[in-house]
């Protein structure tokens, strides 16, 4: 059985660990809401984008590019957003298991896929399998701008248009709320069902459509890989807000179980203690 000062030094160590997991709970939090406020303001931009898109796909029958066109698939590609730290919860292992599944139902080799890692911790996963990572971006910010992902998002969407792979999917945590998040799979190229998010509206096009596109459809390829790190930066914040209060959930009833079995070693040993020291004034008599 453990010893008075052993249970007292364990109390001592738990509470200290509980009041690192309190304040990184609340940081968590505090960085929740700036992430939750990014990813939402971004929303309407791409909707906006993504309606001119539809409209002019829809309007004209001319309008066409590269990046609309399915061609048969000789080469995918994997962008897979992931987090540069840990103590996240299950917000990495549930993507990167994901992830895994996918391949292996449409692969047979290495060879016939790469890897675009946004993370740490997705870049060392995929790295100690083996396979082949093409770009990766890590020590990304809490708040990042397309700045910090710019080289790999332009580099995805340049290589699918060069032809070096012939699909490209994309895969983050959607943030649902504090508590929920869920494993999302998109199909980033090509923009082959871009529909309207609401009522579309009227577009005058000058020079052309095909003009349009050309500059259009980069940019918003690479503003719903933005998006998705937006949305992946608040699921993360979440995930870690649940993990650190579960930590001081657990540190605090870690605590009132040693705080119990500190108090009955006490009173055992007092209560021995008075029966040593009865037992002695008998004797005496």
């Amino acid at each position: 059985m453990a010893s008075l000062r052993d249970i007292k030094n364990r109390i001592t160590s738990t509470k200290k660990t509980s009041q690192i997991t309190r304040a990184m709970q609340m940081v968590s939090a505090s960085k929740l809401n700036r992430a939750e406020m990014n990813a939402k303001a971004f929303v309407p931009y791409v909707e906006k984008v993504q309606d001119v898109v539809a409209s002019i796909a829809s309007g004209s029958n001319d309008a066409s590019h590269p990046m609309m066109i399915t061609r048969p698939v000789k080469k995918t590609a994997y962008l897979v957003i992931t987090s540069d730290r840990g103590l996240v919860g299950g917000y990495n292992s549930n993507i990167l298991r994901t992830v895994m599944t996918k391949i292996r139902e449409r692969h047979t080799s290495n060879d016939e896929f790469v890897i675009l890692s946004v993370g740490r911790k997705g870049k060392d996963f995929f790295t100690k399998q083996g396979m082949n990572i093409l770009e990766s971006a890590t020590a990304l910010p809490d708040h990042p701008s397309f700045a910090d992902i710019k080289e790999i998002a332009r580099k995805a969407v340049g290589m699918f248009s060069d032809g070096t792979y012939d699909e490209v999917y994309m895969y983050y945590n959607h943030f649902v709320s504090a508590i929920q998040q869920e494993v999302t799979e998109k199909k980033l190229l090509p923009l082959t069902n871009v529909e309207a998010t609401g009522s579309t509206a009227s577009y005058e096009f000058d020079p052309s459509a095909e003009a349009i596109l050309e500059v259009l459809l980069p940019q918003y390829a690479e503003s719903l890989i933005f998006g998705a790190l937006l949305d992946g930066k608040a699921s993360e914040h979440a995930a870690s807000m649940t993990a650190m209060k579960s930590a001081t959930d657990n540190a605090t009833e870690l605590i009132d179980g040693l705080t119990l079995s500190y108090n009955r070693a006490r009173q055992a040993a007092i209560t021995q203690e008075i029966t040593e020291i009865v037992g002695g004034a008998a004797a005496q008599e």
